[in-house]
């Protein structure tokens, strides 16, 4: 009696293998975790552009990921050994060629065409003079310079490594950020928000954006910049709009 499993067996053993690992990593991440892709959401202006992008990347990825493992085990299954009969040889088959092909193509073409629009969406600034909140972040080796040109005088904020500065954003309100760098190239990330951009000498970028949710998030370089990189952090804080002016005030007393 032979003891190879039968199509039934192996079918159901991998469903069962399947159906328990996809439990587990359901069990183990939250609703929030699941949709959000790890990141929460409605924290910034960005989080809400980034994160449909990421579901709809996911989610095309799992189709693909689906419809491969079908095409690779539907041979497992269908056409397994019977016998010492040969089968038949194909050489080649012009139109599975053809949509192995097209149908690649398409998925490409299809996620670059959302991801330029949102790209558009994140990059897109006003001119200083039209811009509600205006904020120049400059980074040095190792940390960071924070001047509010919402203030006449311009007041600038400098931290240390012992003591990293502390970025205040008004809720709500878009804010223009001026990104520079005094020595090498640093990188302004704050996770939460879902914003990298890079501090590059000589170089002026710019970034605009509304933080959406009052708390405290903590901020890094995330560019290898020297001896103290790990050290060179600093916090934003989202407060309302009038203690946003408040703290303007005090800088312009100070």
């Amino acid at each position: 009696m032979s003891s190879r499993p039968t199509k039934k067996s192996l079918a159901r053993a991998l469903f069962t293998g399947i159906s328990i690992g996809s439990i587990s990593f359901l069990t183990s991440c939250s609703t929030e975790n699941i949709s959000g892709m790890g990141f929460p959401k409605g924290v910034s202006s960005v989080n809400d552009t980034t994160i449909p992008l990421w579901q709809g990347a996911w989610i095309a990825a799992a189709v693909v990921g689906v419809f491969t493992a079908i095409l690779i085990m539907w041979p497992v299954f269908r056409h397994r050994r019977k016998g010492d009969e040969v089968p038949k040889q194909t050489q080649y088959n012009v139109p599975v060629e053809v949509a192995y092909t097209v149908i690649p193509f398409i998925i490409v073409a299809v996620l670059f065409y959302f991801t330029a629009v949102k790209q558009s969406e994140i990059v897109k600034v006003t001119p200083d003079s039209q811009a509600s909140h205006l904020i120049d972040v400059n980074a040095f080796q190792w940390s960071w310079q924070f001047t509010y040109r919402d203030n006449p005088e311009a007041p600038i904020v400098t931290g240390t490594t012992a003591k990293p500065p502390t970025l205040v954003l008004p809720l709500g309100e878009r804010v223009k950020f001026k990104i520079t760098s005094t020595d090498v190239v640093h990188g302004f990330w704050i996770p939460a928000f879902m914003i990298q951009i890079q501090n590059l000498p000589g170089v002026t970028n710019n970034i605009e954006f509304s933080a959406n949710k009052l708390g405290t998030y903590p901020g890094f370089c995330n560019i290898l910049c020297g001896r103290s990189h790990s050290q060179m952090r600093f916090s934003v804080k989202v407060v309302t709009p009038s203690e946003y002016q408040e703290y303007i005030s005090s800088l312009k007393v100070a």
